[in-house]
């Protein structure tokens, strides 16, 4: 049985309708929260695949959160393998610390359902299978600079790099195409602090969920498919 081994930073940004998806593929899930488990533990870098999920921090807030340095570190050992990762918002940003590229704020967070659009590397690769009319959720204050050597997918009027791939084995989406629109009132609630703040209302998250639910949890499963489908043989 493979193994998927996800670092958690709150408890609803989870693996979402990814969960499913690999579960289905035979492999055995498990969550470590940073903070709470080890993140030293072996199991980590022997995993067939890495996942660091979402989370309200920043890649650099060391000196507030230690443990984003140990984050970044593994991330880099990980990268240096050349073993399967995926890393989503705050992970995606991890990864582009891990290999280089600079992290810092936007002028204005981006937060709700919006399209992508996809370079030509991104149209080519799994991204493709995302059809241009389906939203996916965006929410984060924080960008990164493109890695050296890494490949540019997509991108947002607000956001030029919001998608990024190293090799064929690491993954990076600065958006939440993993997040299940079924379960939003969990990140409305759970970012209610932030949604005040910003001025937005969550009863038109709540809408834009409602509207592009199916659509988008189809395309998730199809770009994490076909992702999957072409890792190297010995993921």
């Amino acid at each position: 049985m493979k193994t998927t081994v996800a670092i958690r930073h709150v408890p609803f940004e989870d693996l979402g309708t990814l969960e499913p998806l690999l579960q289905q593929r035979g492999h055995a899930v498990r969550y470590l929260d940073v903070g709470v488990h080890d993140l030293a533990d072996p199991a980590v870098q022997e995993a067939d695949l890495l996942v660091v999920l979402g989370g309200p921090i920043g890649a650099f807030d060391d000196a507030t959160y230690p443990f984003v340095a140990d984050e970044a570190a593994l991330l880099r050992r990980r990268l240096e393998t050349g073993r399967p990762l995926l890393g989503i918002c705050l992970g995606a940003q991890l990864m582009a610390r891990a290999a280089g590229a600079a992290v810092g704020p936007m002028r204005t967070k981006e937060i709700g359902f919006a399209p992508l659009q996809l370079t030509p590397e991104g149209r080519y690769g799994a991204l493709g299978r995302l059809p241009a009319q389906v939203p996916v959720l965006h929410w984060h204050g924080d960008r990164f600079d493109l890695p050296a050597g890494a490949r540019r997918l997509a991108y947002t009027a607000h956001c030029p790099q919001q998608a990024f791939g190293i090799g064929e084995h690491a993954l990076a989406l600065q958006f939440h195409l993993e997040a299940d629109p079924r379960r939003i009132e969990q990140w409305l609630v759970g970012h209610a602090a932030e949604l005040s703040a910003t001025g937005i209302d969550p009863r038109e998250l709540r809408r834009q969920a409602a509207e592009c639910g199916e659509d988008l949890a189809a395309a998730s499963r199809a770009v994490f498919s076909a992702w999957l489908d072409g890792l190297p043989a010995r993921a």
